[in-house]
């Protein structure tokens, strides 16, 4: 049977899956979070391990001839990167610089380094280099190793004057002028590493900026950012729907996101009624998936889903998120743009 992720119908409510156990225990300090504990002091020391490795050089960083930002976050599942990345490019390029982004391209079914193209297949790039690319137009490259894209990059586009990599703070494998940690509302769960908590790594830790992008910060400090559903949705042939116009009439809500639920909550604020929310694995190939059976309602999805359910279900309708860094964010960043030696940004 197809893949059809956790459905709930109207207000019910679904099982909750073995992951979603996982993340709530993460952000509390329970029995669960507890047993797991013991894992997370030998994650810490692989971890401290695999760092002063680097440290001494016996692996080895790649470096740049052009500025590199890293957006990522410290913590799993998913706090808002790519939004972030694609602000930043905005505001480049806004500026007349030429950024470019490069990106692991998680969850596509190549192994290579390729461009990301217009027309290129999200499952060959991954939904979220195919989401940046479709949006802003700036060159997208992808490979495991994040140095082998970012100089594929330089080569094919010799005028880019800025690099920013779509997550890879942990990838030290790659040298960066710029680090901006992005945290959501969960901050950093209950403070305990990987398995026993979310952190990738410990927080606090050096970083140049924070940016937090959910609606209420789990702690002080940093820069804060608004988010909002756009005032229309997109169909795949481009047209635009008003959500207004959907405000009152049974949807079918689908996100194939790291926190469905927000997604979901945030339709429901606009007035629409989720007659069936469908919510998927995070980068979702949606290979398998069928469109449940049952009334024809519209059904709407993330900006980042449309790229790959298009193909299968055309006349979705992709809700597009404004994202947006407080104006502060963007003066500290240019700042730091200005002040690295022989950046070709400043």
């Amino acid at each position: 049977m197809p893949l059809q992720g956790r459905r709930t119908t109207g207000n019910g409510s679904a099982a909750i899956a073995p992951a979603s156990r996982l993340q709530r225990a993460w952000l509390g300090r329970g029995v669960l979070a507890c047993l797991l504990w013991p894992l997370s002091l030998l994650y810490a020391a692989l971890f401290a391990l695999r760092r002063q490795l680097y440290r001494w050089g016996w692996l080895k960083t790649g470096h740049l001839p052009v500025p590199v930002i890293v957006v990522g976050n410290v913590i799993a599942g998913g706090a808002g990167k790519t939004p972030v990345v694609m602000a930043l490019v905005r505001h480049l390029q806004a500026r007349g610089l030429r950024p470019g982004v490069i990106s692991r391209g998680y969850g596509r079914r190549t192994d290579d380094c390729r461009e990301v193209l217009a027309e290129s297949d999200p499952q060959d790039v991954g939904d979220e280099p195919a989401l940046i690319r479709r949006a802003t137009g700036a060159p997208v490259f992808v490979a495991r190793r994040r140095t082998e894209a970012a100089r594929a990059l330089l080569a094919r586009n010799p005028g880019t004057q800025v690099i920013l990599s779509d997550d890879g703070l942990q990838h030290y494998a790659l040298a960066r002028d710029i680090e901006i940690c992005v945290f959501d509302d969960r901050g950093v769960g209950n403070g305990w590493l990987l398995p026993a908590g979310p952190l990738r790594e410990r927080w606090p830790r050096p970083c140049d900026l924070v940016l937090h992008s959910g609606e209420h910060p789990a702690f002080g400090g940093g820069f804060t950012a608004t988010r909002a559903l756009a005032q229309d949705a997109v169909a795949s042939d481009g047209r635009r729907v008003p959500l207004d116009a959907l405000a009152g009439k049974p949807v079918i809500a689908l996100a194939a996101i790291a926190r469905p639920e927000v997604f979901f909550g945030m339709l429901r604020a606009r007035g629409l009624v989720l007659a069936e929310t469908i919510a998927l694995p995070d980068h979702f190939d949606f290979g398998g998936w069928q469109r449940p059976s049952g009334p024809e309602y519209p059904l709407v999805c993330t900006e980042k889903d449309a790229v790959k359910l298009w193909r299968r279900a055309p006349d979705a309708l992709a809700v597009p998120m404004h994202f947006a860094p407080e104006p502060q964010f963007f003066a500290a960043l240019d700042a730091k743009l200005s002040s690295l030696d022989g950046s070709q940004a400043a």
